[in-house]
């Protein structure tokens, strides 16, 4: 196999529809930023924080999804020659799995909508016309919950499968029609603002079509496939399932502490803070959905590595050699890759920082509160590339455990950054918080990459007896 090849092959497809990812946000802002003021680009904020503590807790949808589904890959594929045989069983519980739970959750997430959105805005410091602008959108924007968590649960599927195409093109799908339907409704009809909710409205509902007619035609599911999906369900790998479901859960209500806690605590500054951070974070995000094609890849290869060396463990009682050689292999080139583009995007915030933030926005006010923020946005790349990347290969080891400690500590970091330095630095202190958080990740992950992947013999002892007996 070659390493660069392969990492290329998987990433190059996700980059793509990754690109398309932070120009829905970024042209969201941009049209309520052109047609209204900052109390309109405050309640964007707070209106995408609403599902941001929705949706996070459903993260475990796409990422243990795609980590468990890409050892079954690797394992069938030792097993199997055909491409598809004997694959159906496992692959399609898991799947199937993951979906009666999203449909589950939106539910949930739909029944519950009024008195969350009350209870959280009520604890939210933001004005009047903040919150009335972010619960109009979020009323909108909430039936799109089953096709948005259905989604997750296909997407990692896919990646699982070594196949990035199928959620590219359901990515980019997604976020075209979410970025002409946003700018339509928005800037030609009545509903204003508003409009942008719509737009994703259609757009998830859109792509979820798309995802759901590529795994019939792609994949030729059958009725086989259902019973065997639904006999899964209190079968093997069900519980190994749960419980790293349950660790990303944890994971996720931390991710919320900080990026929740970072916009939130943004909103108590007045709206034209608030205005600020929503654009920084924006430009934060901007660089990781390109490596986050490379965590993509780390997820599939990571995993399809594990999957093999647990074949070869079950027959011969310990990974080969040259299996953990190939998956330290795997694990140096994903991450000169993703160093890489952390120092492009380095260079491009140290050399054209300022005129990012003038295609955010128009306002002059803004834009000038912006500037004393340009050090953290040239900053914050590289160390958001190593935290990125170490989440994706241990995504593809179903590392559940150490995720989860990682993210623990992150948010007391962000927490702790925060409350130290706020005194002094004022509002600059969440960017002291939220920089924190990164470096406590890669600092923790790096500190158990040995233990985790290096010395993955002692776990792989510890795989299910249903597989022992298949090797």
């Amino acid at each position: 196999m070659n390493i660069h090849r392969e990492i290329l092959r998987l990433a190059v497809p996700s980059i793509l529809a990754n690109i398309t990812i932070p120009l829905v946000g970024l042209v969201d802002t941009a049209i309520v930023g052109h047609i209204s003021d900052a109390s309109a680009i405050g309640g964007i904020a707070i209106g995408t924080m609403l599902f941001d503590l929705l949706y996070w807790n459903f993260g475990f949808l796409r990422v243990g999804t795609s980590g468990l589904t890409a050892q079954a890959y690797g394992r069938d594929k030792t097993h199997h020659d055909s491409p598809h045989e004997g694959r159906e069983s496992e692959v399609g519980s898991l799947l199937f799995r993951s979906l009666r739970v999203a449909l589950i959750g939106a539910l949930v997430c739909i029944a519950i909508q009024w008195l969350f959105v009350k209870g959280v805005l009520a604890l939210v410091p933001c004005s009047a016309e903040v919150a009335a602008f972010a619960e109009r959108y979020f009323f909108v924007r909430i039936w799109a919950a089953p096709a948005t968590l259905s989604l997750m649960a296909l997407k990692g599927w896919f990646i699982g499968m070594q196949d990035t195409v199928s959620p590219m093109a359901t990515d980019i799908l997604v976020n075209v029609v979410n970025m002409l339907a946003s700018y339509v409704l928005a800037v030609y009809t009545p509903l204003g603002g508003v409009g942008v909710a719509w737009g994703t409205l259609i757009a998830q509902y859109a792509g979820l079509t798309l995802a759901l007619g590529i795994l019939g035609k792609k994949y030729q599911l059958t009725s086989s496939f259902s019973r065997e999906g639904r006999g899964a369900c209190e079968g093997r790998g069900g519980s190994s399932l749960f419980r790293l479901n349950s660790q990303l859960f944890v994971r996720s209500l931390c991710f919320m502490v900080v990026y929740v806690g970072f916009t939130s605590l943004a909103s108590k500054y007045g709206d034209t803070e608030l205005a600020v951070s929503a654009i920084l974070m924006k430009l934060f995000m901007l660089f990781s959905y390109f490596v986050d094609g490379f965590a993509y890849a780390g997820e599939a290869l990571v995993g399809k590595q594990i999957g093999e060396m647990k074949v070869s463990a079950a027959g011969q009682g310990s990974p080969s050699a040259s299996l953990v050689s190939r998956l330290r292999s795997v694990v140096v080139a994903l991450f000169a890759w993703s160093l890489g583009v952390g120092a492009v995007f380095t260079l491009v915030y140290a050399l054209w920082g300022s005129g990012c933030i003038g295609m955010m926005t128009d306002d002059a006010v803004v834009r000038a509160a912006a500037m004393p923020y340009m050090g953290w946005l040239i900053a914050m790349p590289i160390v958001s590339t190593l935290a990125f990347m170490w989440d994706g290969v241990y995504v593809g080891a179903a590392a559940g455990k150490e995720i989860m400690i990682a993210m623990i500590w992150a948010a007391v970091a962000f927490v702790a950054g925060y409350v130290a330095t706020e005194p002094l630095w004022g509002v600059q202190a969440l960017y002291v918080g939220y920089f924190a958080h990164l470096l406590a990740r890669v600092i923790y992950l790096t500190a158990k990459w040995r233990r985790v992947i290096m010395n993955y013999e002692k776990i792989v002892r510890s795989v299910d007896k249903n597989y022992e007996g298949e090797g």
